[in-house]
Formats: C-alpha cells, structure tokens, sequence
C-alpha cells in the first residue's frame, strides 16, 4: 500500500498524542498504535485497566477513579485507570497529564466498528469525549472478525494510523469532528486504498439467552452472531467489505434536520392554551 510513511518532522514532534482504547492497556493494538504514534509526536497513554467492549458512551460519577502506572511490553510506561474508556479521556485532557492534549487516538480495536457500532464502541465514544473537551481525535479499528487478539497482525492497521494522523496534524479537522477508522484485516499489499466514507448500516444477530443460577434464579446472556452489514457502495460496511481502508467524518450533533422541519409544522400553539381538564389533542400524522 503506498504512501504510509510517517517522517520524523519537527512540528510533528511538538504534538501531544494521547493513545487510549477499550480493551485494556495490555491489549496488542493499544501497544501497535503507541509505537508508530511516537514516531509523530510526544505520546501519553492512560487507558482502562480491563476490557470495556461494548461500553459506550460512559461517565462515571457514583464512584472514586483509580489511577497507577504500569509498564507496558516494551518497557514504556502508561497510566491505566478502573474507570471507562471515555473516563481515561476526560481524566487525561482535564488535568491528569501535566501537557496539554492536542489530539486523541483510540485503538487499534481488533473487531471493526462501523454503522451503528459508533454508539456502542469504547473506542470510538473514547474519541467522543475528547470531542466534547475541544480535542480533535481518531478511532482505528481492524476487521479481525472472530479471530483472537493474539492471532492478528496490528501492523498493517499502525500504519494507516500513522498515515491518517500525519495527514491529520497538517490539515487538520473542522471543529467537532472525528475520524472513524476502520482496516481491513489484509497483507498490505492486497488494500486497495483509503476511501472516505458515510456510515453504513449494520444488522444484529443478538439473541437473549435465559438460564438459571444453582439456586434456580433466573440470569440472562446477550449473544448470537457477529454483526454484518449492508455493503453498500459510499459506506464504511462496503469500503471495508471491498478491500479498502475507510475513513468516516462522524460529529455528536444527532439533530434530525429534516424532521424538524417537519416539527416545526405542527400545530404547538394548541398545547399552551391546554387547562389541566383539558383532552390532549390526538398527535397529527407526519408530514
């Protein structure tokens, strides 16, 4: 694949990078993106001490966060903490590190995240938070399917990573938006290229399992199959599905603009003249 390269140019070297995933600050990915991360700028790990797959969007408010450090596999160091992904983040930008955090990147999660994944995934609502503090981020993900953390090659997925944030720290990203990234689990030689992206739409197999505790009290499992997709051209789901590496712009304002437009025709005026004896209107059909 050309061009993922990633030299070690001074203004890069000014860059603040926190590194953060969902995974845990063990995991393989987070030690793949950390490496090449250095190669373009000054970089801070503070990630979950345990795996949040599946977190969302979290803030934890109801009870103290610990913070240690820990040494990661390559004798770097790293600050892992017992709170969420999207924890890590606020802690990290709102003072636990002593530099100023110019950007964020999360991953590199094994499993993609794409469509409606973004809402459930700690690596991407990771980059949400940071986000929400004015700091421009990227989620990287690779297509690795069912397959193990240990069985896969981060390789090839650190170097897209390291290309879209070069690209990143020279252009930069309008305000409020982060990149989605997601990698197909391919030899280098066999992606096709980067294409940006919309989201696209995934479709679920979960299914709720009911067993019972040796007490006999009833406990419930949410499984089935893994998620696919509608692999449609233009959408991260058939970029991904066709051999390429997709970037999608995503934002947190989820403001439906035509429906409110459609809002803004019905009648609200009758509601403030209601009396508490009053029948509430029936709701008008949409338009």
């Amino acid at each position: 694949m050309p061009g993922l390269r990633c030299d070690n140019m001074n203004k890069d070297k000014r860059m603040h990078i926190l590194v953060t995933n969902d995974d845990g600050v063990h995991a393989p990915g987070l030690l793949a993106l950390a490496s090449v991360m250095r190669q373009c700028g000054q970089v801070s790990v503070v990630a979950p001490d345990r795996n949040w797959s599946g977190c969302g969007h979290v803030k934890t408010l109801n009870r103290p966060l610990r913070v240690r450090e820990v040494r990661l596999a390559d004798g770097t160091t790293a600050l892992t903490s017992d709170g969420a992904p999207s924890d890590c983040v606020a802690m990290a930008v709102m003072g636990l590190l002593s530099k100023k955090v110019d950007l964020v990147v999360s991953g590199i999660n094994p499993m993609a995240n794409m469509g409606h994944d973004v809402t459930y995934s700690g690596t991407v609502t990771a980059v949400m938070e940071s986000i929400i503090w004015g700091v421009p981020g990227i989620a990287v993900s690779l297509d690795g399917g069912r397959r193990a953390e240990m069985e896969l090659d981060f390789g090839v997925a650190a170097r897209v990573a390291r290309f879209i944030v070069r690209n990143v720290i020279e252009r930069g990203l309008p305000q409020g938006v982060l990149l989605n990234v997601n990698v197909p689990a391919l030899p280098a030689e066999a992606i096709k290229g980067i294409r940006p992206t919309r989201q696209g739409m995934r479709v679920y197999r979960d299914r709720l399992e009911q067993r019972q505790d040796p007490r006999g009290n009833a406990y419930y499992w949410i499984g089935g199959d893994a998620p696919s997709g509608v692999v449609e051209n233009g959408t991260d789901i058939g970029a991904v599905a066709n051999g390429y590496v997709s970037v999608t712009p995503l934002h947190l304002n989820m403001t439906a603009h035509p429906a409110l437009l459609g809002l803004a025709r019905w009648n609200w005026r009758e509601a403030l003249s209601l009396s508490a004896n009053s029948t509430l209107p029936q709701s008008p059909a949409w338009r």
